[in-house]
Formats: structure tokens, C-alpha cells, sequence
């Protein structure tokens, strides 16, 4: 598909496939990258991402569809942030216990994630579409990103799931120094403590999911482009162990992280890595015009950017997540993503993907369609059953 062609169906209407149902959503800007998907308070999917013209530019900022239960067409892109001076990134929407549906969102100038802040803005429905109230910093050191929605501990704390980018004084950020931590927030987002998890060094993007009683797994993308890595938590999240790699590669890539019934662990994810590709990029924002001479590290993890983005693939587990043999491919293209142009037609990827359960046993799924659309793709239960039967299947062979 053309950049044009992918213009052409951002309708945000639900057009069924073999599979399911698939939808592009709408969208005003050039670039739209980074999904997020919450089911809010009155049943309806908000789906949230980021749209610009290029990942790092002051122009993009947070934008929001919604699309009711029983519809077949998701409402108009909104734009809920506009800070004329930040990148605004990484939305993650939160549904409080209180039933209020907060976003989270990161902010950054240019290219330079070590700068990076993160905000908080509750958010309301009017009619068809979300709005935004004022942001308010988190007051989380500087360099602190976001990916995964807040979980609620058995104290009733708040515990966001983070990952550090480490500032170092005259050198340029590549994601050498990047690791995974934990906010904590016992007043219901007022105030927050950081916790890092320990030797996390290059795993970010931390996706955490309640397993049984209070053990609990977390997933991680990885910057050395290796392997999908995982921790475990044995109280409920206040501690973790280091992150040990699991079966399916990671391209230094998002994944997205849910639980099913059955004790079943899925995972929507580009299980490619840096040994079975060539494809190198210098770093993620080497497109912008921003000149910035600092040196890079040269100590630290070895960050590799480049790895094609595709397939994208469901990944299903039932020990944990520490093995996942049934894979299921949702959409594959070449992947390439030496470039974040969105118009030029050379990218390709099919990445950062989120998984929100439905009722009847399907999934919802979004992800980025070359860089130039969101889609979203509900996956019928029927399929979902199956690829959950291969499952047991495969437990009983392997006992």
C-alpha cells in the first residue's frame, strides 16, 4: 500500500476479514504512531496516539478516537495535547477505580528523550469525542518514559510502569543507558516515588500482568534488539527480579501485553531480531534537521536501531509467559523502518501494538500502518478459541 492508498481508508469504518473485523482509523496529520487502547467506563474503545508530521517535532502531539459498543465506526480524531515546544508522545490511557479516565502522556524536545517529561491530564466525554483538562507534571525526573497503563496493587496504591532514559552530562541520547523502574503513587496520582528494577539495563517498555494470587509477570522490550525479556514479581509488585529473556525475539520494538482466560498470557509483538537482520538506522530521530553534536556513548548497553517492524504476530503462553509456542500472524509486510517518513512510502512497519480483551472471547488490537495510520483489527473469538485449543494441545504434548 501507498501512503495515498492508506489515506484513502482512514474512515474508521470496521470492514469484516477472514479473520475479524479491521478498521483505519482517521486521522488529520501525516505521521500517527504509537497506539493505545482502553475500554472506558460506559463500554466504549478509546484508542489514543500521537500524530505529526515526524516523531520528535514540536508539532505532534496526543490525538483520540472513540468507538461505542455496537458500532461499527470509529468517532473523529481529537486532539487532546499542545505543547508548541515538546514532542508529545507515548499516550496511555487509565480508567482509576473511581471510574475516572485519566491520560498519561510523555513530552520531549526534540530528539532528546533524556529531556523527556511526563504529564497527567484527567479526561471527560462530550458527544462522540474525549476532552482534555489542564496537564500536570508528574515531577518524575527528567528522562522518564511511559508505554504501559498504571496497575492497581493490593494496597490500592498506583504503580506506573516506566523506563529511565539516564541523563549523562554531553552525551546524546541513543538509549545506551536506558533501564526499567516503577512509579508509585499512594495518593491517587499526587505524588510519586521511583523504584528501579534491578540490572534492567536496555529493557524498557516494561508490560506488566497479574498471573495468580500476588505473582506477577512483566515484559520488556529491549534496545540491544536480542529477545523479549521478562521479570517476575512474588509480591504484588512492590519488587522484581531481573529481566531474563523469554523464546520470541525482540527488534527493539513495542509489544503489548495482555491476559486471557485459562491462565493464558498474549502478546502482540514483531518477534524479529538483530541476528536475523542487516538492517541497521544510526539512531531513532536521525531525521531531524535539529543539529546536535554531542558525542554518543561509549559505554552502556549497545542499542541497535533498524530491525525490520513485522510481522505482527499474537503470541500465546500458558506458563507465565516465559514460553510462547503458538504464534499467530495478524498482518505481515516488509517491515522496513530505516526511515520514520511517512510519506515517501519507503516505511513499512507494522509495530507498537496494544491488546484490550473483549467480553465475548475477541480481541481488540492496534498498531501502526507504516507509519501513516492507526489500525485497529478486532479479532473473532472463534479464531481466539482456536489458537487457544493449539495451546492446550501443546501443553499436553509437552508434560
Amino acid at each position: 500500500m501507498t501512503p495515498e492508498e492508506i489515506a484513502a481508508q482512514m474512515d474508521g469504518r470496521l470492514r469484516p476479514q477472514n479473520d475479524g473485523m479491521r478498521a483505519t482509523l482517521p486521522a488529520s496529520t501525516i505521521q500517527n504512531h504509537a497506539a493505545f487502547l482502553a475500554r472506558l467506563p460506559d463500554g466504549a474503545l478509546a484508542c489514543a496516539w500521537f500524530g505529526g508530521t515526524l516523531e520528535g517535532k514540536s508539532d505532534i502531539s496526543v490525538y483520540a478516537s472513540v468507538l461505542e459498543e455496537g458500532s461499527d465506526i470509529w468517532g473523529p480524531a481529537v486532539r487532546l495535547t499542545d505543547d508548541p515546544d515538546r514532542s508529545e508522545q507515548n499516550p496511555v490511557l487509565f480508567v482509576a477505580p473511581d471510574g475516572q479516565t485519566w491520560l498519561f502522556n510523555t513530552a520531549q524536545p526534540a530528539g532528546n528523550q533524556d529531556e523527556s517529561r511526563v504529564f497527567i491530564r484527567a479526561l471527560s466525554r462530550e458527544g462522540d469525542h474525549l476532552v482534555a483538562q489542564e496537564k500536570r507534571d508528574l515531577g518524575l525526573p527528567a528522562g522518564t518514559f511511559i508505554r504501559a497503563a498504571p496497575f492497581i496493587r493490593d494496597d490500592g496504591a498506583w504503580v506506573l510502569p516506566l523506563f529511565r532514559c539516564n541523563p549523562r552530562a554531553g552525551i546524546r541520547w541513543t538509549g545506551a543507558f536506558d533501564t526499567a523502574a516503577t512509579a508509585i503513587s499512594r495518593d491517587k496520582g499526587a505524588s510519586w516515588s521511583v523504584h528501579d528494577v534491578p540490572a534492567s539495563q536496555g529493557a524498557v517498555h516494561m508490560s506488566p500482568v497479574a498471573l495468580s494470587g500476588r505473582h506477577m509477570a512483566a515484559f520488556y522490550r529491549r534496545r540491544q534488539s536480542d529477545w523479549v525479556h521478562r521479570s517476575t514479581s512474588d509480591d504484588g509488585g512492590r519488587t522484581w527480579s531481573a529481566p531474563t529473556p523469554t523464546d520470541v525475539p525482540n527488534n527493539n520494538s513495542s509489544i503489548g501485553i495482555a491476559t486471557l482466560p485459562r491462565a493464558t498470557v498474549a502478546m502482540v509483538c514483531n518477534p524479529v531480531s538483530a541476528a536475523q537482520s542487516s538492517a541497521r538506522r544510526a539512531s531513532l530521530y536521525d531525521e531531524l534537521e535539529q543539529v546536535d553534536d554531542r558525542p554518543e556513548a561509549q559505554s552502556g548497553c549497545n542499542p541497535v536501531w533498524g530491525v525490520e517492524r513485522a510481522p505482527l504476530t499474537l503470541c500465546l503462553s500458558q506458563d507465565g509467559g516465559a514460553r510462547f509456542p503458538v504464534r499467530y500472524v495478524i498482518e505481515t509486510s516488509a517491515g522496513t523502518c530505516l526511515s520514520n517518513n511517512s510519506l515517501d512510502g519507503k516505511n513499512k512497519e507494522l509495530s507498537y501494538p496494544v491488546i484490550v480483551p473483549r467480553a465475548d472471547g475477541g480481541l481488540d488490537i492496534a498498531y501502526t500502518l507504516y507509519r501513516r495510520a492507526i489500525r485497529h483489527v478486532r479479532l473473532d473469538a472463534a479464531v481466539v478459541r482456536d489458537l487457544m485449543g493449539q495451546l492446550e494441545h501443546f501443553a499436553e504434548r509437552t508434560v
